[in-house]
């Protein structure tokens, strides 16, 4: 069984306010319901029009089931415990919880590097891409991105770190706070695997991206005909509009997944006696609420989701 007492920070009932509790369980509630309906939303889009279902955007289809399922899962258990103010679902319930925050985070985070790999194909080398931007290549990569998921999720069932709750105590994640080996590289070798040099290919392929647009700008402008220029410009910048809307998903999806790694850095580093109940829960709310901009994102800016 979990006792609180294995936690450096421990949380009683009394420390934390009633009205801070239910505050933030109702911006949970909020959130999920949020995510929830704009999630379904992108994915009825793709149900009923069948211009929408290119390999391309597979991906965010994917990027739709995995935010949708992170609001389904989240939400409704987190809510529930602050009403209750305490985690009341048990070891089962807090495994399933964190299992399922992390699978589905994971799989996000993936996702949106393979949207970015894909644009950069796509734009650097058009012609290999083509082989590569097939449905069943398209899936390949899909089912790749939740195997590599399900693997740092799994971890902790197995007894690489664990699942406890955290902050408030009306969620849980893996125990980022005890200072121990198991925990420590854990920690260190998840946030470098799926957050930190996720974001470097990413940003490598967005810097490669807007080189090669600039270049092509300059050599399109070197051709003769007309027709031939303005189809090759028009196509580029297509494309380039895409790349562009899945930048702007990407830099808000780090911006709010940027507090929780500093947070659970910040333990690694032994510091985790500083870190208040809120400031573990405030950053993990911030993330889980990253399921809500995507589709909110796509509906603004992608002409097509109108």
């Amino acid at each position: 069984g979990l006792t609180m007492s294995t936690q450096p920070h421990t949380v009683t009932k009394a420390e934390i306010p009633d009205h801070v509790l239910y505050t933030v369980g109702t911006c949970v509630l909020i959130i999920g319901s949020i995510g929830i309906i704009g999630n379904l939303l992108v994915l009825y889009a793709f149900y009923s029009n069948k211009k929408l279902r290119t390999p391309q955007n597979y991906f965010i289809m994917n990027l739709a089931v995995s935010d949708f399922l992170m609001s389904a899962t989240q939400a409704p258990m987190c809510f529930v415990n602050s009403l209750h103010r305490e985690w009341i679902l048990g070891d089962i319930g807090c495994n399933l919880y964190a299992f399922c925050g992390a699978l589905f985070g994971i799989t996000s985070m993936m996702t949106l590097l393979a949207i970015s790999v894909d644009r950069y194909l796509v734009i650097t080398k058009p012609l290999q891409s083509i082989q590569w931007t097939s449905k069943r290549r398209t899936v390949q990569i899909i089912a790749l991105v939740w195997l590599y998921s399900l693997g740092w999720s799994v971890a902790p069932l197995l007894g690489w770190s664990s699942y406890v709750p955290e902050g408030l105590m009306i969620s849980c994640t893996w125990d980022y706070v005890t200072y121990s080996p198991a925990n420590r590289s854990y920690t260190m070798i998840l946030c470098c695997c799926v957050f930190f040099i996720p974001l470097v290919i990413i940003f490598h392929c967005y810097l490669s991206m807007f080189l090669a647009i600039r270049r092509t700008g300059r050599d399109v402008e070197k051709l003769g005909s007309c027709s031939r220029k303005s189809y090759l410009s028009q196509s580029m910048k297509n494309e380039w509009k895409l790349a562009k809307i899945a930048f702007v998903v990407i830099i808000v999806f780090v911006l709010s997944w940027s507090p929780y790694a500093c947070v659970t850095l910040i333990a690694w580093a032994g510091r985790g006696n500083s870190l208040t109940p809120y400031s573990k829960s405030v950053p993990a709310v911030i993330a889980k609420a990253s399921a809500v901009y995507n589709p909110i994102i796509y509906a603004i800016i992608h002409p097509r989701y109108r």
